[in-house]
């Protein structure tokens, strides 16, 4: 199978619970990517609302880890059955990456559910998915798994910027991917991306995200909130590092206004991502930012203040921000089919290089 090119979708759906997203690209699984397409659909009210009910949860004690698992799976089929009209032709494997609902990496536990035999069931595709078990009980993070993929996507980066890169993703989490010379990888979650943002804005103004992060915008910043979360050990943890959704919750917020909330919990991405520089082997001569929190205009200003060098979206390098964690996950399902490593002691700490993923066949 070695550099053999197929054609794969990869399936997203992050912590943050935006939606599905589909992409389809071609590749070899190493340094060869070619896009085909992507579709993006939001979840339904009640399977996002049934989906956050299960984050945390170490055991479905009542079934309702079953039925979101089921709902969740078969809007997934649907999300592929959309992208394959708009760009029909064979389609080779299916890279499932399901939905993370706890992450505890200390005690060698990850859980993302999500039916692979029921969706290559649907499709009629052969699915790949459980991505991140091996890594995990193998001593790793499980996280974050893309890092290898940003570094086929910008192998040349280095050389032709003269200096390391970063990418940073803002999901519901942020993670940084750090290349240097020589292809040198490293990466790890820095500390909240949108999740918290997300929460709060949802419980306080009925909203799904700050929109262009306007309400932090017009809050005031409490810096002894901040200051405390700061003060968590997680950021003096050496890394690689992983963390879960629900690391911090809003509770030091009570009775603070709407938009000082957001200017706090903003605040705290942007701090958290700063926090990164100190693990880092040479500071990166750029930073490009993908996931949701890039067009969030307020985290993007923040950035750019603490980071003292160009911040831009990986759209400007004709990326596309929006795919980017799908077509990683399709990226991984070559990887996997192959045999080849998913993740490195550099990316998720785990001791050796890993392959990872399992298979369920139509």
């Amino acid at each position: 199978m070695a550099n053999k090119m197929q054609t794969i979708i990869g399936l997203m759906s992050g912590t943050s619970l935006d939606g599905i997203d589909a992409a389809m690209i071609r590749t070899d699984g190493e340094n060869h990517v070619e896009r085909v397409g992507f579709y993006t659909v939001p979840y339904e009210p009640t399977l996002r609302e049934s989906l956050r009910a299960c984050f945390g949860l170490k055991a479905d004690v009542d079934g309702r880890v079953a039925m979101a698992e089921r709902q969740m799976t078969l809007a997934h089929a649907e999300a592929v059955k959309a992208l394959r009209a708009a760009h029909p032709g064979a389609v080779d494997l299916i890279g499932f990456h399901g939905q993370t609902i706890d992450h505890d990496p200390s005690q060698r536990w990850t859980w993302q559910i999500g039916d692979a035999a029921l969706l290559a069931k649907e499709t009629g595709i052969d699915v790949i998915a459980d991505f991140r078990t091996a890594d995990v009980k193998a001593g790793g993070q499980g996280a974050p798994l893309l890092p290898l993929y940003h570094r086929a996507l910008a192998h040349d980066l280095v050389s032709k910027l003269g200096g390391p890169v970063a990418i940073l993703n803002l999901g519901g989490v942020g993670n940084v991917t750090y290349i240097g010379e020589n292809d040198v990888l490293l990466a790890f979650d820095t500390g909240p991306g949108s999740a918290l943002i997300n929460d709060w804005v949802k419980s306080h103004a009925g909203l799904d995200y700050d929109p262009e992060g306007t309400l932090a915008a017009s809050g005031t910043v409490r810096n002894d909130i901040l200051q405390a979360y700061l003060a968590s050990p997680f950021f003096a943890l050496s890394v690689p590092k992983s963390l879960d959704r629900n690391a911090w919750n809003l509770a030091a917020l009570a009775g603070v206004s709407l938009e000082d909330g957001a200017a706090t919990l903003t605040a705290f991405t942007v701090q958290s991502v700063a926090r990164a520089l100190y693990h880092l082997p040479t500071p990166p001569v750029s930073w490009f930012v993908t996931g949701g929190g890039r067009h969030n205009l307020t985290i993007m200003a923040g950035l750019q203040k603490v980071l003292g060098v160009p911040v831009g979206r990986v759209d400007d390098m004709g990326w596309d921000g929006d795919a980017m964690e799908a077509e990683g996950f399709a990226y991984l399902a070559m990887r996997s089919a192959m045999g080849l490593p998913l993740s490195l002691p550099g990316t998720t700490n785990v001791p050796k290089p890993m392959t990872g993923g399992r298979r369920w066949s139509v």
